[in-house]
């Protein structure tokens, strides 16, 4: 059990293990916000201009949401690696 949080940390091996420990509600917590600020920060530095002067098209809202999905993959990546449990 971890002493800070309380809880018992989850590993995973198969894929509905891996499942339970990106949605437990701490780490979906972190993932978000983490995302949140990350894309926020990407936005404003590649994407604010041409929304701002309502320039922005199609591709450029893709590119948006690209821009938030992104950190959510690789913070969803990094739990993934940091709870992985080696077969026995």
């Amino acid at each position: 059990m971890n002493t800070l949080t309380g809880q018992t940390p989850l590993t995973w091996t198969t894929g509905r293990e891996l499942y339970k420990v990106i949605t437990r509600r701490s780490n979906l917590k972190r993932t978000l916000t983490i995302a949140f600020v990350v894309g926020t920060v990407f936005f404003s530095i590649n994407q604010l201009g041409l929304v701002l002067g309502g320039h922005a098209t199609t591709v450029v809202w893709l590119k948006i949401a690209v821009t938030y999905l992104t950190p959510v993959c690789v913070s969803n990546f990094g739990i993934a690696s940091a709870t992985h449990r080696a077969d026995a």
